[in-house]
Order: structure tokens, then sequence, then C-alpha cells
């Protein structure tokens, strides 16, 4: 098959990711898998051109600096007034204490005290209780990274990734210390199963999630984000080989063209060579006949849920309830397209290319099937 053709809206989202959220270049190229040369072009193509005067700009820029650095010092004048009377030391714990507020050349500045002490300072033999304070931040980094959604086990296994050696316990003892907490749990819209489907297919996954091999099984659903504008809804094509979200698309209606956009994606992107078994629910969007011929025509074969039972496609209910307690419930869209920036984000930039799954021995999706590439190479 020829080379794969990305949407305009796949592309803007992906020019977002570096004009407005400040990925590099590099970086989006590794997790999308594009080329970089296609990033700069979409780049050029789609990256917005700021119009208006550039002076009155700048002006506007430069108050913008004043002011966060008069409210920097403010915040910081805030503190416990016993530090200022203080000596150099403990004025320098405080600022490596409040680093992650504030900036430290405004601490120095309130505290009156020049940054190369400070800098020499931190280079000084750390006793016992400083290393356990160190090792507190790394984990509290690591939480930040991770959207502040990882719990004590997926800290531990960053830790181990950047050379600590610790155990779980004493990782979760340090977390609760710090106030750290997985993300857990949400209120979910109660669903009806009134009316019959027009069409019904035998369970023929029966709940077997655990497959040897990509493109063997696919799961697919559909939910509701809510915005500002109204609901969007998203669609969804994960692989049960590695969970990995392989197709999805996202629409401000609940016909079956956006599950048919999710499928399309799939397909193009993964390019499976034998036949594929999609399973879905019973919802009128899998029973449609644009459904039904599009499984036909591209080879696939349909599997569905028992009606009302949401555990026979328990793979995409958990992807659903990852992406909303993780992202969706954490913050408000005011647009449909803010919200469908975030869950592109989510989906290529963080839960496809990053996030741990315990079942994948706490490697992302994308590095679970590259491993198990290089061992089938005997690399």
């Amino acid at each position: 098959m020829g080379k794969p053709n990305f949407s305009d809206e796949f592309k803007r989202d992906a020019v977002a990711q570096i004009t407005e959220r400040g990925y590099p270049v590099a970086e989006v190229s590794q997790r999308l898998g594009v080329s970089t040369h296609s990033l700069y072009a979409w780049k050029r193509q789609f990256a917005k051109v700021v119009s208006g005067d550039a002076g009155k700009d700048a002006e506007i820029r430069q108050l913008k600096r004043e002011l966060a650095r008069v409210t920097e010092e403010r915040d910081t004048l805030k503190k416990p007034p016993r530090v200022f009377r203080q000596g150099c030391k403990v004025r320098y714990a405080f600022i490596a204490e409040h680093r992650d507020r504030f900036g430290v050349r405004a601490m120095c500045r309130c505290l009156a005290v020049q940054p190369s002490g400070y800098n020499a300072w931190r280079k000084e033999p750390l006793s016992r209780r400083a290393c356990e304070d160190a090792r507190t931040t790394l984990i509290r980094q690591a939480w930040n990274d991770s959207g502040r959604v990882y719990g004590y086990r997926k800290l531990h296994d960053d830790l181990l990734d950047q050379g600590e050696t610790c155990c779980p316990n004493r990782v979760a003892r340090l977390t609760k210390l710090a106030g750290i907490k997985a993300q857990i749990g949400y209120r979910r819209r109660p669903g009806s199963h009134s009316g019959r489907p027009s069409l019904v297919i035998d369970n023929a996954l029966a709940r077997q999630f655990d497959v040897e091999a990509p493109d063997r099984v696919w799961v697919t659903d559909i939910t509701y984000i809510r915005t500002m504008e109204g609901f969007s809804y998203l669609a969804v094509v994960i692989d049960l080989y590695s969970r990995r979200v392989v197709g999805w698309s996202m629409q401000s209606r609940q016909t079956s063209d956006v599950v048919l956009q999710a499928l399309h994606m799939a397909i193009w992107r993964r390019k499976p060579k034998s036949r594929v078994l999609i399973h879905s629910d019973q919802g009128s969007q899998f029973t449609s006949i644009d459904w039904t011929a599009f499984i036909r025509a591209h080879n696939l074969e349909h599997s569905m849920s028992r009606r009302g039972n949401c555990h026979d496609n328990a793979v995409a209910e958990s992807f659903f309830s990852s992406l909303k307690r993780e992202r969706i419930r954490r913050r408000t869209h005011k647009t449909r397209q803010e919200a469908r920036q975030d869950v592109f984000d989510y989906i290529e930039m963080f839960y496809n290319p990053v996030r741990k799954q315990v079942r994948n021995g706490m490697l992302s999706p994308v590095q679970f099937e590259q491993q198990q590439t290089l061992n089938a190479q005997g690399v």
C-alpha cells in the first residue's frame, strides 16, 4: 500500500503540539511516528500567523513579564517572616524547598542572597535527610510528568528507570508523606438499554482479552465528552495485543460516521495482513448498514458483546475510564476543538508512547510492541 495520507485535522493537531504546547519537533516525530520533514512542512502550512502591531505585542509581553515578576516576589514575601531573620543556609534551604513554585533568582532578590552562593550551597555533600528530600522531589517530578495520575507502583518503576534503588514500600511511604495520591474513580453517567438492536452478532471474543500477536483482535467503543459547546463523541479502536489505540475519531454527533472514521484510521495505520476480529457492543452505530458494509469490504470479522454487558468489552471501557479520570474530568473544555486537542495530546503524546501499562510489564503500548519486535528478531 502507498504512503498514508493524514487528514488535515490530524496535521493541525500535530502542529499544535509544537506551536501551542511546546513539544520539540523531534519528540513529536518520535511519538507520532511521523518524519520531522513532514512536521516542518505541516508547520509551514497550518501554523497560526500572528497578526497585529508587533510593537504593541512586544510591549504587552514586557508588561506581562514585569507583572509576573512582581507577583512572584509578592507571593514569596507572604511566607513566614522568620526565614528573613535566619542565616544564609536557612535561606538557601527555603529557596531549595520552594524552587518548584517560585523562581530562584526572584527568591534570592527577596531574601538578599546571591544566586552564586545558593548554587555553591547546593553542591555541598547532602545529609541523609537531604537525600530523602531529594528522592521525594524525584517522586513528585515523576508524578507531575504523569499528569498526577500515577500511584506508588508506577512511580517506583519510574525511579528504577532513573537509576534509583528503592523498594515499592519505601516509595509508598514517601508518597504518603508528600501527599501524593493516584487518581482513581469518577462518576459515570447512567445508561439505558431500551429498544432492540437491528442486528446481533455472536460474541466471538468471549472475553479472551490476551492475544499473542498484533492486529489479531481489535475492540472499539464510543463515549461522550462534555464541553461548554455541547457534547463531543469519541470513538476508539484498541489493539488487544499491546492495548495501543490504533484509531480514533471525535465528532459533534453520535452517528455511524464517527466509528467508521476511527476504524478507517486503524486500517491505514496498521495495514493488517490477515483477517482481524473487531469487537463492539450492540450500539446503533455498530449495527448500521454502513458499518456492516465497511466490515465486509475490508475483510474484518465482527463480534458483539451481549446486551447490556459492559464486561464483554472491558478493555475499551477501561481505556475510557482512564481517559476521563486522568484527563477529561480534571479540567473544563470551553470548545469541542479544545477537547479534541486535549484528547489528541492524551492518546498520541502520552497514552500510546509514554503511559506505563502493568499488563505490558510497566512499558507503554509503543515500547511494548518495539520490545516484542526486537525479541522476535533475536536482538
